[in-house]
């Protein structure tokens, strides 16, 4: 006998039922619905990510082939194409923001507890990817003249690189003014580009005890008030204290000391000068901080080429949005099922196994730590054997 249901259903068992139930009371998204419940919704939807469902009569396609095994996923059958489409137009998106960050204390549980280095400092990378999008079917996102496009913003956090924080805004929205929204603890660490220089913000860090570090502009004005000691045998070039004229002083009339650091990037041939807030730490360390800061780039790519956010089911800025939130639940789902597996999946070969063996009957956790392997074969279950009724005598006695 089968004794576990669907990869998919087990996937779903990730989400707290309660939780998004208590959502959707609470932001009336079930509002004139009329049997197409939200968690029918969320099932679509997340189908469309894991199964990369390129349309809405792909979604509705897929699930209605797999008509039998709905039951598991709480569903009574495959929603209609219309029927999903006015849902992903009409029902609040918030509804699945508020379910991502749910999901996100339950990964981070599950995360590693430190990132890489030695120091025990909250570790962070920010940075924004545009979305593009036509401009003639997505007339409400106008970016350029004959282009279209939102912006997504993610604060990543570094122990088990999750994002911590997500935001969707039209793609003219500046990173600063976004980044002047964050509120980040003292003694945390923060790396960004050079699109998120803004002195006055960098000022409001120092004074709230938060590090940054980032590239420094190439036309940027700066003094020099002392040199220090380079490491030997390190790509190091130079390290030196500066100050910045046209950054806001302290509160006490002195400017606020930052720090210069040059690196030499062996591969791309070229020197690297980087900016920072902390003084104490080695140049070396700066150097590998802001290295890692590649890591929320490769976020950024494994979403857009594993998940469906380059082509979307819908085209109003709700369903758009809708169908983003979703996938950054995906990808918590996903980066879960990387922390509990010991196999060491590669993102890309993970999403794929999973979409081919969505509706396989496999207990999720042996699967995920080996996928290969073939169920045990379970044989009809054994007739029992009867005892023999002697009629005749029983009718003699009667």
């Amino acid at each position: 006998m089968i004794s576990s249901t669907s990869l998919f259903s087990q996937v779903l068992t990730l989400i707290s039922r309660n939780e998004f139930q208590r959502n959707v009371k609470e932001l009336k998204a079930e509002r004139h619905s009329k049997g197409f419940s939200c968690w029918d919704q969320f099932v679509a939807m997340l189908f469309c990510q894991l199964a990369q469902a390129k349309s809405l009569r792909e979604i509705t396609s897929g699930l209605r082939c797999c008509v039998g095994k709905l039951n598991h996923l709480g569903m009574k059958e495959a929603p209609k194409r219309s029927t999903l489409s006015y849902a992903n137009k009409h029902r609040p998106w918030q509804l699945y923001e508020r379910t991502f960050y749910q999901l996100l204390g339950r990964c981070q549980e599950a995360a590693p507890g430190k990132h890489k280095f030695r120091f025990k400092n909250k570790l962070l990378s920010l940075d924004a990817s545009i979305i593009d999008l036509c401009v003639e079917l997505f007339d409400w996102a106008k970016y350029r003249s004959t282009k279209g496009a939102v912006k997504l913003h993610l604060l990543l956090d570094h122990a088990g690189y999750l994002p911590t924080f997500a935001l969707i805004t039209e793609g003219k929205q500046h990173e600063v003014r976004m980044a002047r929204t964050l509120k980040l603890a003292a003694d945390s660490i923060i790396v960004i580009d050079r699109g998120y220089t803004d002195y006055e913000l960098f000022a409001r860090w120092s004074k709230e005890g938060v590090w940054f570090v980032t590239r420094l502009k190439q036309n940027a004005d700066y003094e020099v008030i002392a040199a220090q000691e380079v490491p030997q045998n390190r790509p190091i070039l130079r390290d030196q204290i500066i100050w910045l004229p046209s950054a806001p002083l302290r509160e006490n009339g002195e400017p606020e000391l930052l720090r210069l650091i040059e690196v030499w990037d062996e591969k791309k041939q070229e020197s690297i000068v980087l900016l920072t807030n902390h003084l104490k730490f080695g140049a070396t360390t700066i150097a590998a901080i802001y290295k890692d800061r590649w890591q929320i780039e490769l976020f950024f790519k494994a979403l857009k080429q594993n998940l469906r956010v380059k082509t979307f089911v819908g085209t109003s800025a709700n369903a758009l949005r809708i169908q983003i939130w979703t996938a950054l639940i995906a990808m918590l789902l996903l980066r879960y099922l990387q922390f509990k597996s010991k196999l060491g999946w590669a993102l890309s070969n993970l999403v794929a196994l999973l979409r081919w063996n969505l509706f396989t009957y496999r207990d999720l956790l042996k699967w995920i730590d080996d996928p290969y392997e073939t169920p045990p074969e379970t044989g009809p279950p054994e007739q029992l054997d009867l005892p023999a009724i002697n009629l005749d005598s029983n009718r003699a006695a009667a």
